[in-house]
């Protein structure tokens, strides 16, 4: 049987870039390992190559739960990389290339897992749906979105989920803090656009519509969102005081979370909702105003205070511009407290007596929000131990992306506790 890093390495080296060729190769070999142990996998496309592996194991209860990871990655420039970043090579006890962490790396977690119960006849608690997915780097249209519209009855029964962003340790003195993500921001991504008059460009214009665009995005970026403190994440910093001894001033947060490095990053992203402009289209010629001039902002609000959010991007925004969405998608939010999350916490501290669970909101977003869809409560728990020189939050869709073996390996213990 391959160890978790032989698979890692070996996923990794498939080129899922998305956009791209696909997820196919991945998946076909994703469906290869769990077939080879016995199991029947289900192996469906959304698309020419878009493809998505689900396969369940029967357990003691019918009460299923899902552990769900997605197999393409973003762009990464080789010229920019250490090592070629699909060569899944083992370097210093690390494996290395995109997806090491987002998420090839807890997708190896999960099979190398699964793949051993079942070679050893080991039953688990419950049912198991194990669902590796495609386009979760883009909006999950080939992927999740379409597992739970087309192939609905694949995740009868399933009442939890497990996924990534959460279970990763953080090291704070002589404690580890682990994470594990009760809920996500929401997603507004949007199109702008401005409409004007078009004109020469050495002529006063009489409605320039780059320059209102302009004006528009300036007071989206330049906008201080009030803080906003939803009951999961006013549970985090609380759980931290009492973790580093220091009450954490709730007056001075932004101040707070860069006191605590780290554990502060835990925070700092989850405190309010934001938007960033990202994309500008507009123009074609030196010397001509044009009649429209378009614009991109990634917006992301906390589970709770959507049409805040809403109300605030309109009145930023201003009445000559319109916006539509490209992608908008709910704040998730999973019980806390709650007995399962008292689970998957009593998994790590099995595995390590240094570890303190906390509860986590993310601050960007998974293939969760497509499961929240069909009732399904996400975790954020793709366990990972990892060394206290490796920022974890740096390593996604950034250069040199690796995953320690021993984190890995670490992460299948945990997994194994938690579904055995």
């Amino acid at each position: 049987m391959k160890s978790v890093a032989e698979i890692c390495s070996d996923l990794i080296r498939f080129d899922t870039t998305n956009p791209g060729s696909g997820e196919r190769p991945a998946a076909e070999y994703v469906a290869t390992l769990l077939a080879d142990a016995g199991l029947d996998p289900v192996v469906f496309e959304s698309a020419p190559k878009r493809t998505t592996v689900v396969a369940r194991i029967d357990g003691d209860s019918p009460d299923a739960l899902l552990v769900h990871g997605h197999l393409d990655v973003v762009p990464a420039d080789p010229a920019e990389w250490r090592m070629h970043p699909f060569s899944g090579e083992i370097v210093d006890g690390c494996v290395y290339g995109r997806g090491a962490i987002d998420m090839k790396g807890a997708c190896a977690m999960t099979l190398a897992t699964v793949v051993d119960l079942v070679t050893r006849g080991v039953r688990p608690k419950r049912d198991l749906v194990l669902a590796f997915l495609a386009d979760e780097e883009a909006t999950g249209e080939y992927g999740s979105r379409h597992a739970v519209t087309e192939h609905r009855e694949l995740f009868d029964g399933v009442t939890e989920a497990i996924s990534e962003s959460g279970g990763f340790s953080v090291a704070s003195g002589g404690h580890r803090v682990y994470p594990i993500a009760v809920g996500e921001r929401g997603t507004a991504w949007m199109r702008l656009t401005a409409h004007g008059v078009a004109g020469h460009g050495s002529r006063p214009a009489v409605d320039n519509p780059v320059a209102t665009l302009a004006h528009a995005l300036s007071r989206v970026a330049a906008h201080q969102w009030p803080v906003r403190l939803t009951p999961s994440v006013a549970a985090l910093i609380q759980s931290l005081s009492e973790i580093t001894g220091k009450p954490i001033d709730l007056d001075r947060l932004d101040a707070e979370a860069a006191r605590l490095g780290p554990l502060g990053s835990l925070f700092k992203g989850q405190i309010r909702n934001s938007a960033n402009p990202t994309m500008l289209d507009a123009g074609y010629k030196v010397n001509v105003v044009p009649s429209t001039a378009g614009a991109h902002v990634d917006g992301r609000y906390l589970p709770g205070l959507r049409e805040e959010f809403l109300e605030t991007i309109d009145e930023l925004l201003g009445p000559k511009i319109t916006r539509e969405f490209v992608n908008l998608e709910d704040a998730p939010a999973a019980p806390y407290p709650s007995a399962f999350f008292d689970e998957l916490a009593g998994a790590l501290v099995a595995e390590d007596p240094m570890a303190r669970p906390v509860p986590y909101v993310m601050a960007g977003g998974t293939d969760a929000k497509s499961f929240a869809r069909i009732g399904v409560k996400g975790y954020g728990f793709a366990p990972l131990m990892l060394r206290p020189d490796l920022d974890y939050f740096g390593m996604f869709h950034g250069k040199d992306e690796r995953v320690p073996v021993e984190g890995l390996e670490f992460g299948t213990r945990v997994l194994t506790r938690l579904l055995a």
